[in-house]
């Protein structure tokens, strides 16, 4: 079960966190808890799967690298398998299933863009099945942030 401390740190984390020397004890500040409290319950909420991820996100293409979505048909014995190769690839960002003919999609991004295609033929040399690559033609930003 979340309290509001949880709750607060959720919310204030999303977008919010501080640029400097001593983030979390910044932040922790501004949450009224002590910097190992705040560090304590990052890790315990990652634990209980409440968060799947805690981490800056980077524009990888700004920073010279490589970015694209990709998609799969895999048979629905297979693709608790095929998942498990795909997620051990430290260039996929994040898997997701679809209710759709290509049922599994997932980010790739890489150190410049041409390592891209190296890594989709990776993929289907591991797991024996197409990977569609579907490079974005234009980018919009929309800011999503979940109030808890």
């Amino acid at each position: 079960m979340m309290d509001e401390l949880d709750r607060a740190i959720i919310n204030r984390l999303q977008g919010d966190f501080p640029l400097s020397d001593s983030p979390y004890a910044d932040m922790a500040q501004r949450l009224g808890t002590s910097e190992s409290e705040l560090i304590a319950r990052i890790n315990q909420l990652l634990a209980d799967k409440i968060l799947t991820r805690f981490g800056p996100m980077y524009h990888a293409e700004r920073l010279g690298g490589g970015l694209t979505l990709a998609a799969m048909k895999i048979p629905d014995e297979d693709f608790e398998h095929v998942a498990v190769i795909v997620n051990q690839m430290p260039e996929v960002a994040h898997n997701y299933a679809r209710d759709h003919v290509l049922n599994m999609w997932f980010v790739l991004a890489t150190e410049t863009p041409q390592c891209l295609p190296e890594i989709l033929e990776k993929i289907e040399l591991k797991t024996g099945y197409k990977v569609f690559n579907m490079p974005k033609i234009k980018e919009y930003f929309v800011e999503l942030k979940l109030q808890i």
